[in-house]
């Protein structure tokens, strides 16, 4: 009896990331930017997919979710959704799927562990699972953009430099003391929030992933890391496989 095959969907504001699993196994991943509402179930149905995981940043796409739905069994990521974890996330409307999706990955490649997941995008996203299962909530800081831009944005002589970290943490121009500020200065509060954790849950594996992890992960200090790039299609996958 061949393995299910399984198709995870994160959908973004600008691109969708596909990830094709047959079980637990990731064998095939994809970002898309350009495509239509008939691509989906064509790729799925060209590879064989039987179920199918959808969780988006935008509104319930009813249409979307019909189309799937005619070709596939169909689970869309909510806040009522069940999880393999106990959500103690005082307002888990609010919360972000991405969010529930990155803890339930840590979950799916370290059962039984604490970890933190540190999740470098637009935001630094802190997320907290308990080695028993429980999902405790974290928090959310500016990204690496973000600090850069909003130190241009709200002066009136500061520039907008590049996203680069410099040699030194001395900053000896306004370019490398902007860089140091906010991309070290970035690096060290990572740090520190994983040293606070850290008082509390040992031991504790920081799970690092996010468009800019490769480049805060050399300029972490932390005896505790793991870098996954497809955290969140790989706790998709767990929560259907829960689901099912």
């Amino acid at each position: 009896m061949r393995p299910q095959v399984n198709l995870a969907l994160d959908i973004g504001n600008t691109r969708t990331k596909i990830g094709l699993f047959r079980g637990n196994k990731l064998v095939e991943q994809a970002i898309w930017t350009d495509w239509t509402l008939q691509d989906l179930p064509a790729y799925g149905n060209r590879a064989g997919v039987d179920r199918v995981i959808l969780s988006s940043v935008a509104e319930p796409d009813e249409a979307l979710r019909e189309l799937l739905g005619d070709h596939f069994h169909v689970l869309e990521l909510t806040h009522l959704t069940p999880l393999p974890f106990e959500n103690r996330y005082k307002t888990p409307q609010t919360l972000g799927k991405d969010r529930l999706a990155a803890v339930a990955g840590a979950q799916a490649l370290l059962p039984g562990h604490n970890c933190l997941v540190v999740d470098c995008g637009t935001c630094i996203k802190y997320d907290l699972l308990t080695h028993d299962g429980v999902y405790c909530g974290g928090n959310i800081a500016p990204g690496a953009r973000m600090r850069i831009q909003a130190m241009h944005h709200f002066t009136a002589r500061l520039p907008e430099v590049a996203v680069h970290m410099p040699a030194d943490f001395t900053g000896t121009s306004t370019e490398t003391a902007l860089q140091n500020g906010a991309l070290r200065g970035a690096a060290l509060e990572i740090e520190g929030f994983v040293r606070l954790f850290e008082q509390q849950y040992k031991p504790l594996t920081v799970v690092l992933t996010g468009g800019d992890a490769a480049f805060f992960q050399p300029h972490l200090h932390l005896d505790r890391l793991i870098i996954e790039p497809e955290l969140t299609l790989i706790g998709l996958n767990h929560i259907l496989e829960h689901n099912t």
